[in-house]
């Protein structure tokens, strides 16, 4: 442009012929621009000086110079607020937090207390779930047939009961006291029960009665009959079930999501369950331990009566070290005023459907059904294939001792191969995607089960090639048995269960809500007792359960390859539903990248470049005042 050139112009430069404009001096005219800012609004003078059109007077000064004083007078007024706001009090400067590891320390104040908890009653309820099984499967009078009649008609009433009875109590006590009315019972028991209760065993179970009945009933009622004839080992097979559901998933989550950030629930989570693993591991090798006692002792010892009190005495001991670091936590952590506070948010109320309701939702949608279908299929596979394998393994070790012994070896070999899925289940679910981790479950579980329910029935025609190996068909199949159950623990918590809370993602909002609650009021349910009513009813029917396995492969291989399927089928919707929310991503954000650019095609924008000369970029009409020069 040919304005700024007129007032770079030298001396003896001559200038082209034509009306020459005549150039205003710049001392009067900054000051006029500065009496007159002075008179307006402070609030409109930049927009004024910024927005408004280019004129004839700006072709001469140059539009480029206006902008700079306008840029200057608003310098001014920025510096002098800048130091306004720095002669202003500002408030203190927080101290800053002292850190280990990278974690502030006081979220460690919680997060280690909270882990320790964790550990020690995942290590008691480890001891416990062992012992229940060997306590009840190699009672004499009682075998594995008791579990399915045990599950059904004591330890769902029970479980019903102590949770109406907590509810009533969550209304008349404080946290605190809740607490301890609650963990107190489970710790006086199993003490009551390793160093009272069991040392009378003999005097207090009614076997007379049980005889009498048995004999009048039949064999089939065998498992009936031996939770009256063992009244005292299955009243610890319940609490030793209700530990887990009571005081891991009520007591101490209730009490870590009481005490945690969110920010901190993310973090350190994960790592519970790692360190979940980690106890069961070698809370395993001490069930090993005690068990192997027995053969320190001489003839006449009851070993396993020794195993039991020592188990029990630790089980008392970590249940006060549990609730010692409760106690603590209390009055010494969550008083300090520097601790992060919990910040979590009510949560809407589920949608709670009625089982009516629950089954239209079910039979209304395709991807609900085979959801369903995973969810069922493993809670049946998993008690038609646990109730058999330990009946396999009371013939195989009878003795309390030996059961126990090898109980500890699975739970170390079970804490293993947890730890070690939990960290591959990410790579395979990365690598692989949805459809193969949801796969592997059913495919393993029926690989493994046509192994161990071949050796049961068609074992013998093997017995010389397994004697090579030092091995009997019977104890071939506890092995195969033994590495389908592990790996069934180990791919719940690292495969079924991610597969199953990914697969609620693509469903919209409604069948969202309604389907995750069909399936918890139905499926779940009929997923636990399926399979012990299966059972019940094949035992009463044929004998035994002895009897009954063959008929229970059957029903096993049906269910898997249901699995399968449903499996499959739900991949496939999967799929299309993630490839549907996706181009829906991507649409919006595109309309979102287009947005600002539309906006910017309705204004003309004045860059000055480098070299002084104002260049316009014109994305606007043609005809715009800044678009042209006198000279033209």
């Amino acid at each position: 442009m040919e304005s700024l050139a007129l007032l770079t112009a030298k001396p003896g430069l001559s200038l082209r012929a034509g009306p020459r404009l005549p150039l205003p001096r710049l001392r009067p005219a900054r000051a006029s621009l500065s009496t007159a800012s002075s008179s307006r609004p402070a609030a409109l003078q930049s927009p004024l000086l910024s927005s408004r059109p280019p004129s004839s007077q700006d072709a001469v000064l140059g539009y480029g110079l206006l902008k700079r004083r306008a840029s200057a007078g608003a310098g001014v007024s920025c510096s002098a607020a800048a130091a306004a706001a720095a002669a202003e009090p500002q408030p203190p400067a927080l101290p800053e937090v002292k850190k280990f590891l990278g974690v502030g320390l006081p979220t460690l104040k919680k997060i280690v207390p909270l882990g320790l908890m964790f550990f020690c009653i995942l290590f008691n309820y480890t001891i416990l779930r062992d012992t229940k099984d060997v306590l009840v499967v190699t009672a004499k009078g009682s075998s594995a047939e008791i579990i399915p009649f045990l599950k059904t008609w004591v330890n769902l009433p029970m479980a019903i009961g102590f949770m109406l009875a907590y509810s009533k109590l969550s209304d008349v006590l404080s946290r605190e006291a809740l607490f301890y009315t609650v963990i107190f019972p489970f710790i006086a028991f199993f003490g009551l029960f390793g160093f009272v209760l069991y040392p009378l065993r003999d005097a207090i179970h009614p076997t007379a009665l049980a005889d009498k009945l048995l004999a009048a009933l039949g064999p089939s009622f065998l498992g009936p009959v031996a939770i009256l004839r063992i009244w005292s080992f299955c009243l610890f097979y319940v609490m030793a079930e209700l530990w887990g559901s009571v005081v891991v998933s009520v007591l101490f989550w209730g009490f870590a999501n009481q005490i945690t950030t969110v920010d901190e629930a993310k973090e350190f989570y994960p790592l519970f369950g790692l360190g979940a693993n980690i106890a069961l591991i070698f809370s395993g090798r001490t069930v090993k331990y005690f068990s192997n006692l027995r053969k320190t002792m001489g003839p006449g010892v009851d070993g396993w009566e020794v195993s039991l009190k020592g188990m029990m005495g630790i089980v008392v001991l970590l249940g006060l070290v549990i609730t010692s670091i409760y106690w603590g936590v209390n009055k010494l952590v969550l008083n300090d005023p520097s601790l992060p506070k919990s910040d979590h948010k009510k949560k809407k109320n589920k949608p709670k459907l009625s089982m009516k309701e629950s089954m239209k939702v079910l039979i209304s949608s395709k991807y609900v059904r085979d959801l369903a279908t995973l969810v069922v299929a493993y809670g049946i596979s998993i008690n038609l294939v646990e109730v058999t394998w330990k009946s396999k393994l009371k013939a195989q070790f009878p003795s309390p001792n030996e059961y126990s012994s090898f109980m500890g070896d699975f739970s170390t070999a079970t804490g293993i191969a947890t730890f070690t899925m939990m960290l591959l289940g990410r790579i395979i679910f990365q690598r692989f995607g949805w459809g193969v981790a949801a796969m592997i479950t059913p495919t393993v579980l029926l690989v493994t089960g046509v192994g161990f329910f071949s050796l049961i029935l068609f074992g013998q025609p093997l017995t010389p090639l397994l004697a090579t190996w030092g091995m009997t068909p019977l104890l071939a199949a506890v092995y195969v048995g033994a590495l389908q159950n592990i790996f069934s623990k180990s791919a719940k918590y690292s495969l079924f269960d991610p597969c199953k809370e990914m697969a609620y993602i693509p469903l919209d909002g409604d069948m969202k809500l309604k389907g995750k609650a069909a399936i918890d009021v139905v499926c779940n349910p009929l997923g636990k007792s399926g399979g012990a009513l299966i059972q019940q009813f094949l035992i009463l029917i044929f004998g035994s359960l002895a009897n009954s396995t063959p008929y229970l492969g059957g029903i096993l291989l049906v269910i898997v390859l249901a699995w399968l399927g449903a499996a499959r089928s739900l991949d496939k919707q999967f799929s299309s539903l993630a490839k549907e929310d996706l181009r829906k991503e991507m649409s919006k954000e595109k309309v979102e990248t287009a947005t600002p650019k539309e906006s910017e095609a309705a204004t003309d924008v004045l860059v000055e470049q480098s070299n002084g000369t104002a260049a316009t970029e014109t994305t606007g009409t043609d005809n715009s005042p800044s678009n042209s020069s006198p000279a033209q």
